[in-house]
């Protein structure tokens, strides 16, 4: 049976051992100070350090090394491994994955697939992979619906300031929101693996609702996840929201994750979702 890996980004810690998918870590640097994402630091432990710690925390994707251990071990099960990543715009995770690849040879066939998404934009395809997989599809099927279902994914998130998106370097082309003010309410999105910009608006309550009519124009929807950092009566609220029209046992709500949140700070509020065309 092929094995599913996915980065610690896809915000699917919870469901992971559920689906065998196997995870690896992105790391959280606060000075010195290194945590594997999700493992050696939990989301809710981080969120605090964030705004407490006066040192702005970086970010470090996983060494080829971490990969090929993974590998190996995986090897000693199967021998198809599929790798989902955060999108390679954002992360070097996907160049490590196909170093490690190349590091081990033809131990085992691995195929590395850039979601060019992350949270649960890449949480998303990693269960689709898992559901296929356990119904026996090779890896070369999964590789192909893959390909087909990235394209399907939208992903959407709001702020309350751009600080820590222009702190971590990764504001793209949301730079053009700025215009002098962080503290405004911005919609984001990924397209082609880049954080883009889709609207700003005046008031935390027109950013949720704005939220909750992007998913209500994506027609079938499958599946999505909800996604909070710190604030989940916000999230709650989303859910309720979304489940007059879409029905709760396709949601799962989750947390973003540290890696994510050193660039998106504590007041985001992420919806990924999968469309069925």
């Amino acid at each position: 049976m092929v094995k599913v890996i996915c980065d610690s980004t896809g915000d699917i810690r919870d469901l992971a051992k559920e689906y065998d998918i196997s995870l690896i870590p992105l790391n959280v640097l606060f000075g010195e100070e290194s945590y594997e994402d999700g493992v050696t630091i939990t989301p809710e432990e981080f969120y605090k350090r964030l705004v407490t710690d006066s040192r702005h925390p970086t970010t470090s994707a996983p060494a080829p090394g971490q990969f090929v251990e993974l590998y190996k071990k995986l090897a000693k099960e199967t021998d198809e491994i599929v790798v989902l990543t955060i999108s390679a715009g954002l992360s070097a995770t996907h160049e490590s994955a196909l170093q490690a690849k190349e590091l081990i040879g033809n131990l085992c066939k691995v195929e590395v697939v850039d979601s060019k998404m992350t949270c649960g934009g890449l949480g998303l395809p990693a269960l689709k992979a898992a559901r296929a997989a356990k119904k026996g599809d090779s890896l070369k099927d999964i590789v192909a619906m893959l390909n087909d279902a990235l394209p399907r994914i939208r992903a959407y998130m709001i702020f309350d300031t751009l600080e820590y998106l222009l702190k971590g370097g990764r504001i793209g082309k949301a730079q053009a929101m700025l215009g002098g003010l962080l503290k405004i309410n911005p919609m984001l999105t990924l397209k082609d693996g880049l954080i883009q910009p889709v609207a700003r608006a005046r008031s935390r309550a027109k950013a949720k609702d704005m939220l909750v009519n992007m998913i209500k124009d994506i027609p079938d929807i499958e599946e999505m996840f909800v996604e909070d950092a710190t604030t989940m009566d916000e999230r709650e609220e989303v859910e309720d929201r979304i489940a007059v029209f879409f029905p709760r046992e396709k949601m799962h709500a989750t947390k973003v994750s540290p890696v994510i949140g050193v660039h998106s700070g504590p007041n985001v509020l992420a919806v990924c979702a999968i469309s069925s065309k």
